[in-house]
């Protein structure tokens, strides 16, 4: 039973950073270097902690181009 869990939890966590990896190709970011998608994802996180406003602002960015897939 433990192993199960175990297995089934490692392919929750695979399957999920292969969702997010597709963000990256999404945004147009596959190329770029580990580092400053790194850089990035970093000074968004403290943005979105220190400004209100921010994480609303990108979400809205973020749906946009979500509904651009069907176009």
């Amino acid at each position: 039973m433990s192993r199960t869990l175990t297995s089934d939890a490692r392919k929750k966590d695979t399957r999920e950073k292969i969702e997010l990896g597709g963000l990256i190709v999404k945004a147009g970011l596959r190329y770029e270097k580990r580092a400053l998608l790194l850089g990035a994802l970093v000074d968004i996180a403290r943005r979105i902690k220190g400004d209100d406003g921010e994480r609303p602002r990108l979400t809205a960015v973020g749906v946009e181009a979500f509904a651009n897939d069907d176009q």
